[in-house]
């Protein structure tokens, strides 16, 4: 494997310095805003999560066809707005609407609802907000963080942004470099500088997470997104290999943290293989996802049980659609 920029000697320095993003409290990270309540990634999910107290609100970011950042998980519309409504006939050749094919203006007129099955319509999480628009829109990066940084003036909170840079590969392809689009956005919103604690970014490809550190020269926290092979682009993440004892070591070097599945942190009886605590004996933070009180591992029998289990082994983050029973699962 490789060696980072920064090598050993950078992450021998981590594990005596110990995990700097590891918290006395847990971090409580809203994914997607409050995401359990209010559809994904709309400015009224993420209001609502910090009225949930929530420490971060997470948001994924692709880019538009004119370079503007935009807060939507998937790199399609399909399952998320009522693109085809309005824009019939610009779907690709695979059948689904790409954000990047659209103008911030264009996608500014979409209507965003929950989650659906785009092959049956169907809401991914039937118990969850009603299949209607709402009247609510697709946020842009600026747009949230006036609105984070309105409610930290108006509540006197600290309150952070976790940031994941949606396919680089994909994007690369497209003829944008997402990755520097996104750092000079945060920058000159005076996020991302050495020791801020207001920012984490992430990201599962392993090539572009060591490039944002070596060659684009981002200096604050940094998270490792660890899943299956193909959630990363072609070019790259060998997960098994990066959570190897060699791959824990070239981790160090580069990043604070990892995000991991629930089911990597405890197995389907509930029990540890064993990774949180090799993780963060290398002096790397934890980060779990996703919680999701209506979508328990079969062994938790509530929020409080799961909370308290991940948090045995080590995990100090949990990213969580309802915010506010993961902090009552905390005691705060």
């Amino acid at each position: 494997m490789r060696a980072s920029g920064l090598g050993v000697a950078g992450a021998l320095l981590a594990m005596l310095l110990g995990a700097t993003l590891a918290r006395a409290e847990p971090l409580v990270i809203a994914h997607r805003g409050a995401s359990g309540y209010l559809p994904e990634h709309t400015t009224e999910a993420q209001a609502l999560a910090v009225g949930l107290g929530a420490d971060f609100v997470e948001l994924d970011l692709v880019l538009s066809r004119d370079g503007v950042p935009v807060v939507l998980h998937d790199l399609t519309l399909d399952a998320t707005t009522d693109v085809a409504e309005h824009f019939p006939g610009r779907a690709r050749a695979d059948g689904r609407y790409y954000a990047i094919d659209f103008d911030r203006a264009e996608l500014a007129t979409l209507g965003v609802g929950e989650r659906v099955d785009p092959k049956t319509g169907e809401a991914v999480f039937p118990g969850r907000f009603p299949l209607t628009s709402g009247g609510f829109g697709l946020p842009t990066l600026a747009r949230t963080i006036d609105l984070v940084q309105g409610l930290e003036a108006s509540t006197g909170r600290s309150i952070g942004l976790y940031v994941e840079i949606k396919r680089p590969g994909f994007h690369r392809d497209e003829g944008q470099d997402i990755s520097r689009v996104v750092l000079e956005a945060l920058a000159a919103a005076g996020y991302g500088g050495q020791g801020d604690g207001r920012l984490y970014l992430q990201g599962f490809d392993w090539a572009e997470t060591r490039r944002i550190r070596d060659e684009l020269g981002y200096k604050g926290p940094l998270v490792q997104l660890i899943g299956g092979n193909d959630w990363a682009d072609a070019a790259g993440s060998d997960y098994e290999a990066l959570l190897g004892d060699e791959g824990l070591l070239e981790l160090a070097g580069v990043v604070d943290g990892i995000g991991v599945p629930i089911g990597l942190v405890l197995d389907r009886a509930g029990e540890s293989p064993g990774l949180a605590e090799r993780v963060t004996a290398r002096g790397l933070a934890v980060h779990a996802y996703t919680l999701r009180a209506d979508r328990l591992p079969g062994w938790a029998a509530d929020m409080a049980e799961l909370v308290a289990s991940l948090e045995a082994v080590g995990v100090d983050g949990f990213f969580t659609d309802q915010p506010d029973l993961t902090r009552a699962a905390l005691g705060r």
